[in-house]
């Protein structure tokens, strides 16, 4: 096995079987970032309290609620044995890693598992996800039945709400006759949720690159020689709380179910909690019925969280079969046993076929219900009658338009005609309505006629801003003239780091959120920048910044290191080039936390052409090269070279090298 690093260091493994090329993908992991991999699997087993204290007891809490470790563990005694050797090779690769550096320190973890990347896949879908669809508020939550704090800021809500793009095309749309794909995830900058690119080879016929997480054991977004594919997220309703009464005073496990009384299990665990004085140990437990884990209480009767498939298998089996298709039909199949249960996969292959599928593990449910609250779990008509399977959910292959977008909008609005039928499925199936970068979208593919590879890259990078087509011209019209009013008259409603315009209007556009009318808002807007710049032509290159921050030091965002100017946009500004930038703690600029973090365009011909840029770069250690050496050009909103064959990779190559024999 061989790890070939090229000129951006991103690693590419190339392995004599499978679970070889896992070893090595585990290996340069840990090299790139191994703080943030163990994190995540710090996080995904519930020992943070073990690390953070007090800081990390709600997490722990959830995580064992949910039964996160058990059911990892369980499901990797059942896997079959071609996974468990993947896995296992993985793990292999972490602890040589671990042997091969003693000066790296863990924190916590001195040997990998693994089941791990099992626990880490239900900690980032469902602890961080699924949970927070249910309907759950803050303050609902119980250690047992007691009444648990507020969660802190940042632990609620879905870890990948920020959105994505992604936009296939046929060959009727494309200038070459080729179908070509665009991969768009908007997803974290730091923290659990943030991005690495790799590429795995074997010579059993795996050929896979694209993004993953730290932790996860391969690529499961991009493509192959063949056949690629993008994931945005959709919110089909996969999570429901249920109401149990417990009224028999002699059995305190007994809940009613109809006309009998089934029994609850109850356990015990014991949390560590790092405090000044050493570990303190604190056991405690937890109930489950049939529906799933009582998580807290409503109006004083226990409230229960059912998830779909959280006890079930295959979630890491189904990406796997997934990265070793070959062509749309492949992938479909791979999809059928809707596992991987949930996002909007839009694929496209080297045969010319475009695909995509509102992939989903729906629950079939009785429709008297009122399924947005919680339901009486007493009643057994609220029991889920299984899932929905692949056939009744919305999808779409080879539209006559030639092309199809989905950013996390609807299923109904993919194309211009030939969308599939709304009134063709249940209302608790799809959530989902439209948004700007929808919009913005179709606005893009319907508009040319074909598109050239060099059309396709520039799309990818776009800056206009759908919304100000919108919002603007009512302001425009309704508005007495000034200095402020003639810059926004003025501009070509792109977004770039000189232009002055786009500053005034993020600025008003969040006024206008804040519920002010639109000339009071800009006012407001001009004001605002006039306080804290001096003036309020403020380029938006001096305000929307891009810096890398150390986790592994708790480094803070700060004015006086260095920072790069954006040119994105956030997604309430509808344009292509999304990219969320927040307010610091006694600084003037906002700096990036959230975007477009691994963008790539492909296009399947007879050989697959590619390029990409990750936000920042592989490497997590303030030291590398690596460490921010692709910002520059997503700043700008550039592509690098990405490349995929042997040839390439090596004509290109800037170490290749054999883990333990550096």
């Amino acid at each position: 096995m061989t790890i070939y690093r090229d000129t951006y260091g991103i690693p590419h493994v190339f392995g004599e079987t499978d679970a070889a090329t896992m070893f090595g993908f585990a290996y340069a992991q840990a090299e790139d970032n191994f703080w943030r991999l163990e994190d995540n699997y710090i996080r995904a087993i519930g020992r943070r309290a073990e690390v953070e204290g007090e800081g990390g007891v709600n997490s722990d809490w959830r995580n064992r609620t949910l039964e996160i470790p058990r059911l990892a563990q369980a499901e990797y005694a059942r896997l079959p044995r071609k996974l468990r050797v993947l896995l296992d090779g993985f793990a292999a690769g972490l602890n040589a890693y671990v042997a091969d550096h003693p000066d790296v320190r863990p924190r916590l973890l001195t040997r990998f598992e693994p089941w791990y990347p099992l626990a880490f896949i239900r900690y980032n879908y469902y602890q961080s996800g699924f949970i927070w669809s249910a309907g759950l508020r803050a303050g609902e939550f119980g250690l047992g039945l007691t009444p648990f704090p507020p969660l802190p800021p940042g632990e609620g809500g879905r870890s990948e709400d920020l959105g994505s793009n992604g936009w296939v095309i046929g060959p009727s749309k494309s200038a070459t006759g080729h179908a070509m794909l665009f991969i768009n995830p908007h997803l974290s900058f730091f923290g659990p949720g943030q991005v690495y690119e790799g590429h795995v080879h074997s010579d059993e016929g795996w050929n896979f690159t694209g993004y993953t997480r730290f932790g996860f054991p391969f690529p499961y977004v991009g493509h192959n020689e063949s056949l690629g594919w993008v994931s945005t997220d959709n919110s089909a309703d996969q999570a429901d709380l249920y109401v149990e009464t417990f009224d028999d005073p002699t059995n305190l496990l007994a809940y009613r179910h109809g006309t009998i009384y089934r029994q609850a299990t109850a356990w015990a665990e014991t949390l560590l909690v790092k405090t000044d004085s050493g570990m303190q140990a604190r056991v405690l437990t937890f109930r489950k019925t049939h529906h799933g884990p009582i998580v807290g209480t409503r109006d004083g009767k226990p409230l229960v969280l059912r998830m779909a498939k959280l006890d079930g298998d295959g979630w890491l089996a189904e990406w796997y079969a997934m990265t070793r298709a070959r062509s749309v039909p492949e992938l479909k199949a791979a999809m059928r046993p809707l596992n991987m249960l949930f996002g909007n996969v839009m694929a496209a292959d080297s045969r010319g076929n475009t695909f995509y599928l509102y992939n989903s593990a729906v629950p079939v449910r009785d429709p008297r219900f009122d399924w947005s609250g919680a339901v009486d779990g007493s009643d057994p008509a609220t029991d889920w009658r299984g899932y929905h399977r692949l056939e009744d959910l919305p999808q779409l292959t080879n539209p006559a338009t030639g092309w199809m977008q989905n950013c996390n909008t609807t299923p109904f609005l993919l194309t211009s005609s030939g969308n599939p039928d709304s009134t063709k499925f249940p209302r608790y199936m799809v959530t989902e309505s439209d948004n700007w970068r929808g919009l913005t979208s179709r606005r893009i593919l319907a508009a040319t006629p074909r598109f050239t590879w060099e059309d396709w890259v520039r799309a990818g990078f776009d800056t206009r801003v759908a919304s100000a087509d919108s919002l603007l011209p009512g302001l425009l019209r309704d508005s007495v003239t000034s200095p402020a009013i003639e810059v926004l008259a003025q501009w070509d409603r792109r977004s770039d780091t000189a232009s002055v315009a786009m500053t005034l209007f993020d600025r008003w556009r969040e006024g206008l959120q804040a519920g002010l009318p639109g000339r009071a808002a800009l006012d407001t807007a001009v004001a605002r920048l006039e306080r804290e710049w001096g003036t309020w032509r403020v380029p938006w290159g001096e305000i929307n910044r891009l810096q890398r921050i150390d986790e592994r030091v708790d480094q803070q965002f700060a004015d006086d290191r260095p920072s790069i100017p954006v040119r994105g946009v956030s997604g309430q500004n509808g344009a292509v080039f999304t990219y969320y930038a927040q307010p610091a703690r006694g600084q003037k600029r906002r700096y990036g936390v959230a975007g477009g973090t691994y963008v790539s365009v492909v296009e399947f011909g007879p050989t697959v052409r590619r390029l990409a840029v990750h936000t920042m770069g592989a490497s997590g250690d303030p030291q590398s090269p690596h460490y921010f050496d692709q910002a520059p050009l997503y700043a700008r909103g550039q592509f690098r070279p990405a490349w995929f064959t042997l040839e390439e990779i090596k004509a290109n190559l800037e170490r290749e090298y054999r883990p333990g024999r550096r």
